[in-house]
């Protein structure tokens, strides 16, 4: 993740590094979204500039600095929670950091469930995704083997914690409109499916 002021100084750097640019990716979407490929050691990298976008947005240009190392836990969290279409592996990666992290009201090395909170009361589709995928997530923890009993309910609690201060916090009046349509009409972006040529994976922009 990248600030759009550093754009410029990213294609030397990998370059530097011994990565090569998806041509086709990098001048489409380059100042939004970059993939870097290292062909000796079958590594790529994808990089995100000032938004993290798929189904839903999540701005970080004035989040991005919080963490010295890291995305905040929440905006990790919200990453893997906003896709509509979610698989396995984004699932699982919730509950290893809800299993692993406290729930709290700052970025300090917990997962922040007021800004969350505060994020989605303004954003209805962000809200129903997210819920959603929480909901499914919680299911998930049951057929789990990999946790104890005891880590079971530890991810079910938070993630009982998270939709009850979504639920509790007051919502925009553009909230209210959007809520009173529904599910009728389409609430997240379509995310887009590139090749990279690289790995010839596919990813999602």
């Amino acid at each position: 993740m990248t600030l759009s002021k550093y754009v410029r100084h990213i294609p030397d750097l990998f370059s530097s590094l011994g990565f090569e640019g998806n041509e086709r990716v990098n001048t489409l979407y380059g100042l939004r979204r970059q993939i870097y490929t290292d062909p000796k050691n079958g590594r790529h990298v994808d990089i995100f500039v000032d938004k993290l976008t798929f189904c839903h947005e999540v701005d970080l240009t004035r989040r991005v600095e919080t963490d010295p190392i890291t995305l905040t836990l929440a905006d990790l969290l919200l990453e893997k929670m906003q896709i509509v279409k979610i698989g396995e592996k984004d699932v699982k990666d919730t509950v290893i950091l809800l299993r692993e992290h406290e729930l709290g009201d700052e970025d300090n090395d917990t997962i922040n469930m007021r800004y969350i909170a505060e994020l989605l009361a303004d954003d209805w589709g962000f809200y129903y995704t997210v819920t959603t995928n929480l909901k499914k997530t919680r299911d998930y923890v049951d057929i789990l083997q990999m946790l104890k009993p005891d880590e079971k309910g530890l991810v079910q609690s938070r993630i009982d914690a998270l939709l009850d201060g979504m639920e509790k916090e007051g919502k925009s009046l553009k909230w209210r409109m959007r809520a009173a349509t529904g599910t009728k009409v389409k609430w997240y972006d379509e995310a887009e499916e590139v090749e990279d040529r690289g790995t010839g994976e596919s990813k999602t922009l």
